[in-house]
């Protein structure tokens, strides 16, 4: 074969840590030969970035083990990688690209053409569940005129093409069993997945670039944020990717064993209704279920000092970014006002379907709470990661859900009605497809821009907050992202003294 959270860590329990273990490392050896232990609530479901692997393989994998053409740098440019050259046609429907010739697969396949052509059909596969699936439904053909060239001619001009490569892993043509190990071209191979627990990266000695500054890498899973903590503090793992349970930072803040450092999001919280069944069909109803809700109360009680409020999908970091927290204000009165208007002066009751990880289980009760007091009833029902994918996002089958949207400018799957919330605004839609065969980025950020504004209006979904992304660390170790892009962690450049 080739190859998320309790909300709260009690003082008392905190303290008990404190006591009872000394900070420090997992690993002892420092330098190259250094072993950086990481902390995640994110494990992956699978290995495959077609397969449902989730946010963790993301995490995981990305820029670690796999490598796109293209790569998005933790402060969101984009920067070629496995690709040396590209040419674009006048018309902007042919995009031709030149490979590295010194690039090899884990394997020891040699990167060709038909590596990438297989990559990317394999993310288009009508059985393939990548986010980014209808990203590439511009494509209209795939040459490999020789083994280092690849032509993609499209079938409408695509501003973001190349934005959008940067999102996929080349593997190796030949590779087998994706779900469960890996052919990547990366500096590091998968060296061991104990599911429940960890999963090991190992330097790769051949590797065609700069080879990774430490020996291996081994995330560390946990089903809570408090564990996560804990693990930290007494030496078990250097670095936690993101903290879910800000409430227990004071451990850290001020203190010289740590570093916690608060990067840019690209995550948001959202309450998405099912736009196509009553009563969230009626903009006046979502609007009434945005206004009822003290998001800012809600933001404080989950993050503290942390995160921020947002009106829209549309996170600072993206170029069609305004402020729009006030299109929806928290006002009682004007939720009561809109129910009853919309004919639900008695108020209501759905399902709110809720994922099991943290902070989604206190974010429903929450919400159950606000909404009862217009008269609108909540009935969680909690679900796996697993469950959430089949019921809420391939089966469609649910009234309202929580989740985390962890990619920039994903504004533009509200221009897709069968996306999983059903939103169908036909001006939204002909403005995305016009912003993304737009000539300039100056006409692409005014189009998305109008996106922006109108799905605020139309309260498309509740975005409740933006996640901060808090990343902590022991102060022995440096060279980590802390942006959090699209929830990738890169983990070579890493370094432990």
């Amino acid at each position: 074969m080739k190859r998320q959270l309790t909300l709260a860590a009690t003082i008392a329990a905190a303290a008990l840590v404190l006591t009872g273990c000394s900070s420090g490392s997992a690993d002892d050896a420092g330098g190259a030969d250094a072993t950086i232990n990481i902390g995640s609530l994110y494990e992956p479901q699978n290995l495959s970035n077609t397969g449902g692997g989730g946010q963790g393989v993301t995490e995981a994998l990305s820029g670690n083990v796999y490598e796109g053409l293209y790569k998005l740098t933790d402060d969101g440019e984009v920067e070629p990688l496995l690709a040396a050259d590209d040419e674009v046609s006048d018309d902007g429907l042919t995009y031709t690209i030149t490979l590295r010739d010194d690039v090899e697969f884990h394997s020891g396949d040699p990167l060709t053409s038909a590596d990438v052509k297989s990559s990317i059909e394999a993310v288009t596969a009508e059985d393939s569940q990548s986010a980014r699936k209808s990203s590439f439904d511009v494509i209209e053909s795939i040459e490999t005129p020789d083994d280092s060239t690849v032509i993609f001619t499209l079938n409408q001009r695509s501003i973001s093409f190349i934005y959008n490569l940067s999102y996929i892993w080349i593997v190796n043509d030949a590779a087998t069993d994706l779900k469960t190990s890996e052919d990547g071209t990366g500096p590091y191979t998968l060296d061991e997945w104990k599911r429940g627990s960890t999963l090991s990266l190992t330097r790769w000695d051949d590797y065609w670039g700069d080879a990774a500054k430490n020996a291996e890498v081994v995330f560390h899973y946990y089903t809570d944020a408090t564990s996560q903590n804990n693990a930290l503090i007494s030496g078990q793992i250097d670095i936690i990717t993101s903290v879910q349970s800000p409430d227990a930072l004071s451990q850290f803040e001020g203190n010289d064993d740590y570093v916690v450092n608060n990067g840019s999001s690209t995550t948001k919280e959202l309450l998405a209704f099912n736009d196509r069944l009553e009563p969230f069909n009626d903009r006046l109803v979502r609007k009434a279920v945005y206004s009822a809700i003290d998001r800012e109360k809600l933001l404080n009680s989950i993050w503290g000092d942390y995160g921020q409020l947002i009106g829209s999908m549309v996170p600072p970091t993206d170029p069609w970014y305004v402020d729009l927290t006030d299109v929806n204000p928290y006002d009682v009165d004007l939720a009561k006002d809109l129910l009853a208007e919309a004919g639900y002066a008695d108020g209501f009751s759905f399902t709110l379907d809720t994922p099991n990880y943290d902070p989604h289980p206190a974010v429903a009760e929450f919400l159950k709470s606000e909404l009862a007091k217009v008269g609108i009833t909540v009935n969680i029902n909690v679900i796996t990661a697993d469950e959430w994918y089949t019921k809420v996002f391939q089966d469609r089958d649910f009234e309202a859900t929580l989740q985390e949207h962890v990619n920039d400018r994903d504004v533009v799957w509200y221009g897709n009605p069968d996306f999983y919330w059903g939103y169908d605004n036909a001006q939204v839609q002909k403005w995305v497809a016009e912003a993304e065969q737009a000539k300039t980025t100056d006409e692409q950020t005014e189009l998305l821009t109008k996106v922006n504004k109108q799905i605020a209006e139309d309260a498309a979904s509740v975005w409740l907050y933006l996640y901060p992304q808090i990343v902590v660390a022991s102060s022995d170790v440096s060279g980590y992202p802390v942006n959090g892009l699209n929830s990738q962690f890169y983990a070579y450049d890493i370094v432990k003294e």
